[in-house]
């Protein structure tokens, strides 16, 4: 491979992991205080806040229109939307915008108040989508939730039809465990710790900001997804029903307080959709059959896809061999009427059943956001035993900022002294060490931004480890540039055979440590995960540092700056 062709590869690799780390860089280096709160909130505090936002730039811009000041600053948004707005009512379009000419181009103050607030909430959600890409603080570095909670094993058992034997009572639990561990954990250094606690309860705490949006993601569904039919005759005759004694419909708890305005076999629940905020909105009511025609239970799986014909987003949804025979049966009963699923008694949606599904089921009738909400609510809300939380605590950082600065102090000061030592020791080529172990922990971090793992202090104790063994794999090579010039080798010899001696000294102690990370990854959880994670990345990224970047440097200094001598030694005159 040329030197071209390595430089290339290297500047690539620098610019690629600035593409990972930016994200991280953004939010805890160039974002404001006040900016990260608004991020971290949840999306009902978000669309008041949204809303208060909104009314007091409205609020602004007024006053400037009325004095006949210049657009302020921060409002050019609405420039674009202001001149299409003019163009379609064929207004004049003014030379300069000011903040008259922008306020009179909208036809009332919903519609311009709309507008800021749709750009106000775009700016927070990119907030929030940027705090969600950015490396995340452990627990032990930030705080984060401690959530206990509570299985109802009493209405497991009505589901099921008969009391739990103790078997069944575990591998109830053990479920609901699995299906959190795989919700919260999925690349393994997230470090959730999720165990169970007494007979009935489970215990997590989960790393990082306490962001009430995260609760919600955990228990979401807790385990009442189920697919029924829709009753459309009985449901047009509720609706006409409701439209004439809305509020004697429901008495205070929701029940119909005139239960025979529906079949016995039938019930009435709310139409929900998705705001703005993709906040729960209701629609209206409709009414479905109380029998469950196929439990959630039996989905296994659940993507988004585009159809051939007519490229419209459509839900595939993975069921069960059981499923599957219950599901085809159920539609094959049906075809005509509608299905309804059902999460948390609100019906999320309610497609047509055209013909019997034997098989794969293929769900269609929303937009691309509307499937891909549909598909995460399929694979994730069906628990076995329903949840609850039964307490909630926010555990501060307050050790956190000590926690930080002394893995930051230790890292750095280890880096430090093995920097110095490379330096002292091996001279001019100690500085091609320093230069590949930047790089490698430039490296490292943007693995760990690119992938959202969460930083703890086993984590940067795994990447202070790879520190030593990326110096380690500079030592064999130097230790054999030192062998061949005693030989009376020059300096681009001596180099070649250094490398090429080493390379399996390297690569053999780094495949062994690789190894080693890669069972503890598997075999151990929380901080033991972490560590090896972290480890089995700086193995990576100290093999290419020493190996790769460290030999074009020398290549460089040889063939470009024209270097005969090679220092390497304070002992070996060249």
């Amino acid at each position: 491979m040329s030197k071209l062709t390595r430089f290339a590869i290297v500047i690539a690799t620098i610019g690629l992991c600035f593409i990972f780390l930016y994200p991280t860089l953004k939010w805890y280096f160039w974002t404001k205080p006040e900016d990260k709160q608004l991020a971290l909130e949840s999306r009902e505090q978000i669309r008041e806040d949204a809303a208060k936002v909104a009314e007091g730039d409205y609020q602004r811009l007024y006053s400037a229109a009325a004095a006949g000041e210049p657009l302020p600053s921060g409002f050019n948004y609405l420039v674009s939307e202001a001149k299409e707005i003019r163009r379609l009512r064929n207004m004049p379009i003014p030379k300069i915008w000011d903040a008259k000419s922008v306020l009179f181009s909208f036809e009332n103050y919903h519609v311009i108040k709309n507008s800021i607030e749709n750009e106000v909430r775009e700016r927070i959600f990119a907030l929030k989508d940027l705090q969600k890409n950015a490396v995340q603080l452990g627990l032990d570095l930030s705080g984060g939730l401690s959530i206990v909670l509570q299985a109802d094993l009493h209405a497991y058992e009505q589901k099921m039809g008969h009391s739990l034997t103790s078997t069944e009572h575990d591998q109830a639990i053990e479920q609901a465990l699995s299906a959190l561990n795989e919700k919260i954990d999925q690349f393994g250094l997230t470090e959730p710790v999720i165990r169970r606690q007494g007979t009935d309860q489970i215990y997590i705490e989960i790393p990082g900001t306490a962001d009430p949006e995260r609760i919600n993601s955990i228990i979401m569904g807790k385990g009442s997804l189920s697919f029924h039919i829709v009753d459309a005759e009985a449901s047009q005759s509720f609706n006409e029903y409701y439209a004439q004694n809305g509020f004697s419909t429901f008495d205070a708890n929701g029940a119909l307080v005139n239960p025979s305005i529906i079949p016995e076999d039938d019930q009435v629940l709310g139409v929900y959709g998705k705001d703005q905020y993709g906040i729960d909105l209701f629609e209206g009511y409709a009414v479905v059959k109380k029998e469950i025609g196929l439990d959630g239970n039996h989905i296994k799986n659940a993507q988004v896809s585009r159809d051939r014909i007519n490229n419209q987003p459509e839900v595939i949804v993975t069921l069960d061999s059981e499923g599957e025979d219950i599901f085809y049966k159920l539609t094959a009963d049906n075809v005509g009427k509608g299905l309804a699923i059902i999460l948390d008694d609100k019906i999320q949606s309610m497609p047509r059943i055209n013909t019997a599904i034997q098989g794969n089921v293929s769900i269609t009738g929303f937009d691309i956001d509307q499937a891909n909400d549909l598909a995460t609510t399929l694979r994730t809300a069906a628990l076995p035993v329903d949840l609850k939380v039964v307490n909630q605590q926010t555990i501060g950082a307050s050790l956190g900022a000590d926690y930080i600065r002394q893995g930051l102090y230790a890292l750095l000061g280890g880096l430090g002294v093995v920097l110095v030592f490379m330096l002292l020791f091996y001279r001019s080529a100690g500085i091609n060490a320093v230069i590949a172990q930047i790089l490698n922990i430039y490296i490292m971090f943007s693995v760990l931004s690119a992938f959202n793992f969460t930083l703890t202090l086993p984590s940067i104790a795994g990447f202070i480890l790879t520190i030593g063994m990326a110096v380690d794999a500079n030592v064999i090579i130097f230790e054999r540039m030192k062998e061949e010039l005693r030989l009376g080798k020059k300096r681009k010899a001596a180099i070649e055979s250094g490398f090429n001696k080493a390379f399996w000294a390297i690569i053999d102690s780094n495949i062994t440590t690789f190894i080693a990370a890669l069972f503890l990854s598997q075999l151990g959880s929380g901080p033991i995960q972490g560590f090896a994670v972290s480890l089995a990345i700086g193995v990576f990224s100290s093999v290419f540092t020493a190996l790769f970047v460290s030999r074009l440097i020398f290549d460089f200094d040889t063939d470009v700056l024209h270097s005969e001598k090679l220092s390497v030694s304070w002992r070996i005159k060249q």
